[in-house]
């Protein structure tokens, strides 16, 4: 069995803040990070959500990190498991909006982060299934301006990498 990391963006919340006041922000999309290697996005940027609603993106993923190919990827999570003070020990998901058809010279612009912690999948032998985490504001790490609901699949890929270290 090929191991993989799954990860689903389910939907997208906002709370009351710059973001929501700010008109020139009307189209938003997610990207997907690990670490420097592979960065996915939903394929469809949605309008921004209003006063309580969601969005919905349903956008499933897979990264692999099977032995043959992904070497890079696989050391990199190696070093999540055996480096305890890696800071980079997340995926990261940024909320981007995407600028208007009609104005095509603003920038796509990093509005929003949010963070699943690899390592802790592993700590705490549970995957995170639909969960909502935290999107912090871009310019404010403090400020909280929307949830996420995602699905990170790690946990067996992750063991199966520890039986490497093991074995190393």
């Amino acid at each position: 069995e090929v191991e993989k990391i799954r990860i689903k963006i389910t939907s997208l919340g906002l709370t009351e803040s710059r973001i929501t006041a700010d008109e020139t922000i009307q189209q938003l999309f997610v990207e997907c990070r690990l670490n420097s290697f592979i960065a996915e996005e939903t394929p469809l940027s949605l309008p921004k959500p209003t006063g309580g609603q969601r969005i919905h993106y349903n956008y499933s993923t897979v990264i692999n990190v099977g032995k043959e190919d992904n070497h890079a990827e696989r050391e990199y999570l190696k070093s999540i498991l055996l480096k305890p003070d890696l800071p980079a020990d997340s995926l990261k998901f940024t909320v981007v909006s995407d600028p208007p058809e009609d104005e095509q010279d603003l920038e796509c612009e990093d509005i929003g982060f949010a963070y699943v912690s690899l390592k802790e999948i592993f700590q705490k032998q549970r995957d995170i299934i639909e969960q909502d985490i935290d999107v912090l504001d871009s310019q404010d790490a403090s400020t909280v301006i929307g949830k996420l609901t995602v699905t990170v699949e790690a946990l067996s890929a992750l063991r199966s990498v520890h039986e490497e270290c093991k074995n190393d």
